[in-house]
């Protein structure tokens, strides 16, 4: 059958787990396409190649609406797959349900709550007024946090669900669905890591890498405090893409530039490649709900190319890596800087644990480990 994901974004903003799913869903043999619209420049990461996209302008209300329609128009999967219970994906999403009784599955891989605690919209007439009327007004976004509310409300509307953490899945029930990868991309036999490193200009560094979007809550500023206190001339964290949100990556290279390379945003293709040149992936989650809620892509990445992977006892970190990473506190530099030491004191060991890290990935975080669960729901519903 087709199966139409629904992207809340292009640019970031879940156009990964939609790449992810469509990998799956692929692998049972599905036709697949993914829709969505695009709130930024370009669409990041880029999508591959053998992949059908329908990709429209994002815009504020009311105009959205308009866009909304075309989009809807534009569904005509069997299956709706929405990404994220956004306005812009599961909004989507039910509308099309009721015009055309398309089931419609949910996949939650965030808490996108979390980002305002128990913050509520309680304005006075006047500042609901210019909220609403004014062309720059707060409800003129369909991100506000009002409408994530009105969303989160309508999620047992889904005829289906799928959450990535254990977090997500006591909240909002649903069918436990990690973050995987796909193992024969991610494939460190592909790839040789010096030659990667030279390609980058990483040669003659120590690669600490974090292939990822740089936020204030996945602790890369206690990595750089480590950084500092080991004083090692030839250590480096290496961002790769970097914040498509905000100027935080701006701030880090302000404070801690000496220990800083950032490598700007790639397709999706190259990133196997990218992450060859590491020599340790670091995934240093702070203690905030917001990461409590999130299984990092990272981790998958770095387990599928058998990397020493350096993280946080954060969320299900500890139980995805079982033993095979490296693990601290959260918010401890201090420890970052021992465990980085134990790490390159005996390098052999550090690559035993990474390749027992590729081992787990394959049988429990691969689209081929994935796949199944996928199936199983979809008979249920379809």
């Amino acid at each position: 059958m087709k199966v139409s994901i629904l992207t809340p974004n292009f640019a970031k903003g879940g156009v990964d787990r939609a790449y992810l799913l469509a990998q799956v869903l692929k692998t049972l043999n599905h036709q697949v396409e993914i829709l969505g619209f695009l709130f930024g420049e370009k669409i990041y990461p880029e999508p591959p190649t053998d992949l059908p996209i329908v990709c429209l302008p994002g815009g504020q209300y009311p105009q959205f609406f308009k866009t909304a329609a075309q989009l809807i128009n534009r569904i005509d999967g069997d299956l709706i797959y929405a990404v994220k219970p956004k306005p812009t994906s599961f909004g989507v999403g039910l509308l099309k349900k009721m015009r055309s009784q398309i089931p419609v599955m949910l996949d939650i891989d965030d808490w996108e709550l979390s980002w305002i605690g128990e913050k509520q919209y309680r304005p006075g007439l006047r500042q609901f007024g210019r909220d609403l009327l004014k062309k720059d007004g707060a409800l003129r976004s369909p991100d506000h946090f009002l409408y994530l509310q009105w969303m989160e409300e309508m999620i047992q509307q889904a005829d289906s669900i799928t959450v990535d953490t254990t977090f997500l899945q006591k909240r909002f029930g649903g069918t436990y669905l990690p973050n995987g990868k796909d193992t024969d991309m991610f494939d460190p036999s592909r790839f040789d890591a010096e030659a990667s490193r030279q390609k980058y200009g990483l040669s003659e560094y120590r690669v600490l890498m974090f292939p990822g979007a740089s936020r204030p809550h996945k602790g890369l500023e206690d990595v750089l405090v480590a950084l500092e206190k080991l004083n090692q001339p030839d250590l480096r964290l290496v961002i790769v893409g970097g914040s498509p949100y905000d100027d935080y990556d701006r701030h880090l290279l302000d404070t801690w530039g000496n220990w800083v390379i950032k490598i700007p945003p790639v397709p999706f293709w190259q990133m196997p490649e990218i992450v060859a040149a590491a020599h340790v992936v670091v995934v240093p989650q702070r203690d905030t709900v917001t990461a409590q809620a999130q299984f990092p892509i990272k981790l998958t990445e770095g387990m599928s190319m058998a990397k020493p992977i350096l993280a946080t006892r954060v969320g299900d970190i500890p139980e995805i890596l079982a033993g095979t990473g490296f693990l601290v506190d959260p918010q401890s530099p201090d420890q970052i800087a021992e465990k980085l030491n134990e790490i390159f004191q005996d390098w052999d060991a550090a690559q035993v644990r990474g390749n027992q890290a590729r081992e787990r990935c394959l049988a429990h975080y691969s689209v081929e480990a994935m796949a199944p669960i996928v199936e199983n729901l979809l008979s249920q519903i379809v």
